[in-house]
């Protein structure tokens, strides 16, 4: 059961929905966990154990986080007593947080990462002329366990930080890690985002049922008639890689590009959407990313809730600690304020863009992929000021449309290279891929009818680029500060359930499914 399967839409949501108006106030947070668990249970089975553990683990450490530091007692003490037990405190919270943060992460690391690091690790023996010593383990992966560890981890560390109170209810902090709306594909939410509204048991409001079902239907579409119809070209193309030449590839990192986005975004419209039918709201992750001008600039708006989950729990931490303020103040001292801040930011920079290339996935690809990134944006750190030295000198006007179109074009080329890598199958994959776009480019590919032959035919394009000027129209349309929803529901009645049922056909009858498709798997739900 997902999202988008026909159980999940026709009868697992409308009943989740009837059986929460029915139930009193006080227990619709229940109705919303049994669910939450029923659709956990439907995707992993009896790994729902590792989602107990974390929640029960997150639960105890963070009231054991609370108490520890509510049983200090400073009451007639003299000075050094008082600073010698705060610092005796503050150890024991420390430790505490580490080892309620090392079982969410031990987790996630032994079922995800054990086997890719000990399979590196056996090659590297193999190297040397060692035998291997680590067996290569593969676990079953718990549908999610990449979101809610992450959620898990920000509960803990807020509590540490006393920005929030731990929680005693154990009812609201489980749904907090399991809402199912986030349970496949995030976003990633902070639990003083969402977990109040999730026990409020708040009555089904028209407007909320209303938006919230826009919501789906948009996310429906994007999901359908965009991503779900370029998922066979894609397979073929990145499958078969060996097979294509340049023309080709680039095609399918293109493409590829854009079905992530919207398989992605399709899926994040509708957990926003079912979140609001339930009057929950959900943080957005997307903000027009494609309007981007820098690779900095396309992580703020692409996946919001990683990249400020990265911030505050990687970027912050390690920026903090005693070696990189040494090592920034001694930067700055050595080459001046500009490049000195870059050189500071690095070690932070660095621990984020590994720990977002590894978060994606096992892979030497994944690592290379964030590692691309964060070579590009120390780059466009470093220089900044001399581009608008170089633009000043000679004029340009950088905020021209011919200037702004060349940025716009110059991240296109990144991010679609950049997903070329992320998609391949492996790193060695990828740079045969990218080495083919420069050794094997042929033009004829274009009309030689190369493009048909890769599962998708002429009504598949049109569809595809239909879907595509629709997403592309949204996007200046919202860009710009419109709501194209309040518009929709500010129309008469006949035409607002006519552009309803005329959005429903649009799905039904551009929508890939059935004979001749591919099942086209929920991307972000394998990561």
């Amino acid at each position: 059961m997902t999202y988008t399967s026909i159980l999940y839409l026709f009868i697992f949501l409308p009943g989740v929905i009837l059986i929460y108006q029915l139930a009193p106030a006080r227990h619709r947070y229940l109705v919303l966990l049994g669910a939450s668990w029923l659709f956990f249970l439907s995707l992993s089975g009896t790994l729902i154990v590792y989602l107990l553990i974390s929640t029960l683990s997150v639960h105890h450490i963070g009231l054991w986080l609370s108490s520890c530091k509510k049983e200090l007692d400073l009451t007639g003490r003299s000075p050094e007593e008082k600073k010698a037990l705060k610092a005796a405190c503050a150890g024991k919270r420390r430790r505490i947080l580490w080892f309620g943060i090392g079982i969410q992460l031990g987790m996630l690391v032994v079922l995800k990462y054990s086997g890719f690091f000990s399979d590196n690790f056996n090659h590297l023996l193999k190297a040397v002329s060692y035998p291997a010593l680590l067996p290569v383990m593969k676990f079953a992966l718990p549908i999610g366990i990449s979101f809610y560890t992450l959620q898990a981890v920000s509960y803990l560390a807020d509590v540490y930080y006393e920005k929030i109170p731990a929680d005693d209810h154990l009812g609201r902090l489980a749904l907090y890690l399991s809402f199912f709306p986030i349970l496949m594909e995030g976003p990633i939410c902070r639990y003083s985002q969402t977990a109040k509204a999730l026990t409020e048991g708040k009555p089904l409001d028209y407007k909320n049922v209303t938006y919230g079902f826009q919501r789906i239907l948009w996310g429906l579409f994007k999901k359908l008639v965009i991503a779900d119809r370029l998922n066979l070209l894609v397979e073929t193309i990145f499958g078969s890689y060996k097979q294509y030449g340049g023309i080709v590839v680039i095609t399918g990192a293109i493409l590829y590009t854009f079905q992530l986005y919207a398989d992605f975004s399709g899926c994040i419209d509708m957990t926003i959407g079912t979140g609001e039918i339930f009057g929950i709201s959900i943080p957005e992750n997307f903000r027009q990313p494609f309007f981007s001008k820098s690779a900095s600039e396309f992580w703020r708006r692409w996946h919001i809730t990683l990249g400020t989950w990265l911030k505050d729990y990687i970027f912050y931490p390690i920026s903090l600690t005693a070696p990189v303020k040494k090592f920034g103040k001694k930067s700055r001292a050595k080459f001046g304020k500009h490049f000195g801040q870059v050189a500071a930011s690095a070690p932070a920079l660095l621990g984020v863009w590994i720990c977002n290339g590894f978060w994606h996935g096992t892979g030497w690809h994944y690592l290379f992929f964030g590692m691309y990134y964060f070579v590009l944006i120390i780059l466009g750190n470093l220089t900044e000021p001399y581009v608008i030295k170089a633009a000043t000198a000679l004029k340009i006007n950088r905020s021209s449309l011919l200037y702004q179109s060349f940025q716009s074009v110059k991240l296109l080329i990144i991010v679609f290279t950049g997903e070329l890598f992320f998609r391949a199958e492996t790193l060695r994959a990828g740079i045969f891929m990218f080495r083919s776009i420069f050794t094997d480019f042929h033009l004829s590919s274009l009309t030689d009818g190369s493009l048909l032959k890769l599962g998708l035919t002429l009504p598949d394009y049109a569809a595809v680029l239909l879907g595509f000027l629709a997403v592309l129209f949204v996007g200046v349309i919202h860009e710009r500060g419109i709501s194209i929803r309040n518009h929709i529901s500010a129309c008469r009645l006949p035409l607002r359930w006519s552009l309803y049922y005329g959005a429903i056909l649009l799905v039904i009858v551009l929508g890939a499914y059935g004979n001749g498709y591919l099942p086209a798997k929920l991307i972000y739900a394998g990561f």
